[in-house]
């Protein structure tokens, strides 16, 4: 066991998100004999650290302050110089430029990994953006993409060679996140449980502006004005916390949605509060893979989302859920109403997705795949970490 490569996997923060959720999933189903895992934050680390829970998991912060923290990536260096890791993985853009600190480390292969991008960067068109990113080609042994769209970006417009990315998708757990015959309604707010025949949209993800809730209130709020059907039984959930919470309770407020909506907050229930559902909304400007999407779609719910990114991969038009244009919530809308008010529509395109989830998506074959990039840098086969570790 003392032999087993060091995986360093470099980030810029642990907190909820899906980024973060999918390290945790592939560190905690990683087989204990394979490789080792430390965790570098090149900010800070929350609670959500304590889903780790695979042994031996070190999880240290850099606390780096805004803008370029030259005392912050010399903390960096030496700390990698004193782990000697076989292997470090950056994950998106604020965590690439931190392989720069390994340049001229012994038998150091370095992978990147890109899950999606941010608000001022979402069709990856931004110059400076594309010239540090081509810059870093010639240090980045392996690029791992969790979308076709982003593995597709990564060749035409990054120019890296299409030897040298490998698309992974994401997994999904599917005994956790999983439909149930009786809906958890005592989850709800109180005065939601007094009504009768509610119909429970929602979605989960950071309060960022990348993620754009905005667009789903103002969509809820045109529903209730302009559908008679939906105007008493509708009713939006928004899981999650983050930097636009405040002006998301603010907008509620000014769209007068304080009875049908619940700012829900962080929450640790989210299998439970995803069966309370019957319909998944994501609004996002931009898209890798979501993980949020999977577990709807494994709990048995048609997914709503913009035509952006990974979600195109995982929402067929008709078949396991509905898209539409981006920003556009008055489309939202006619697409919630649809839905909504067809009970037949919307369970069968729930048990298509349930459907494709479990045959297509599965975090086994997701570790697999992550445990065969870095067996090919280093050279090892599964045969050989056996030996090693016998």
């Amino acid at each position: 066991m003392a032999d087993r490569p060091l995986v360093a996997h470099i980030i810029y923060a642990l907190s909820t998100g899906g980024l973060e959720n999918g390290l945790v999933n592939i560190i905690n189903r990683c087989p204990p004999e394979r490789y080792r895992h430390l965790i570098i934050c090149l900010t800070t680390a929350d609670d959500f650290a304590q889903r780790i829970t695979a042994s031996g998991v070190e999880v240290i912060q850099l606390h780096k302050r805004e803008g370029y923290d030259l005392r912050c990536y010399a903390k960096l260096r030496q700390l990698l110089k004193e782990r000697r890791p076989a292997i470090i993985h950056s994950r998106n853009m604020a965590a690439l430029e931190a392989q720069l600190c390994s340049l001229g480390l012994r038998n150091v292969k370095r992978v990147h990994g890109e899950h999606g991008r941010e608000v001022n960067d979402l069709d990856g068109s931004n110059w400076k953006y594309l010239l540090f990113r081509r810059f870093m080609r010639m240090f980045i042994h392996r690029y791992i993409a969790v979308s076709k769209d982003l593995e597709r970006w990564l060749v035409a417009s990054v120019g890296v060679p299409a030897n040298r990315v490998r698309q992974i998708y994401n997994g999904v757990d599917h005994g956790r996140f999983a439909p149930e015959t009786v809906k958890p309604l005592a989850l709800l707010p109180a005065q939601w449980q007094q009504l009768d025949g509610i119909l429970v949209a929602g979605t989960v993800g950071r309060l960022t502006p990348v993620k754009d809730q905005q667009s789903l209130l103002r969509a809820v709020a045109q529903l209730r004005d302009s559908d008679p059907g939906l105007r008493n039984r509708l009713r939006l959930i928004i899981v999650g916390d983050g930097p636009l919470q405040g002006a998301l309770a603010q907008l509620t407020g000014e769209l007068a949605l304080q009875d049908v909506v619940w700012l829900a907050g962080d929450r640790q229930d989210v299998p439970e509060l995803l069966r309370a559902m019957d319909v998944f909304v994501l609004p996002s400007l931009g898209e890798g893979i979501s993980n949020t999407v999977l577990e709807a779609m494994a709990s048995g719910l048609p997914v709503v989302a913009t035509a952006v990114g990974g979600n195109v991969e995982l929402v067929e038009q008709g078949y396991n859920g509905e898209l539409f244009p981006v920003g556009d919530h008055l489309a939202l809308a006619a697409v919630l109403a649809s839905l909504l008010g067809d009970d037949g529509q919307r369970i069968r395109q729930g048990e298509n997705a349930r459907q494709r989830v479990c045959m297509r998506f599965d975090w086994d074959r997701t570790v697999n795949a992550y445990l065969q990039v870095y067996d090919e840098l280093l050279g090892r086969t599964a045969g050989t970490a056996s030996e090693m570790t016998g």
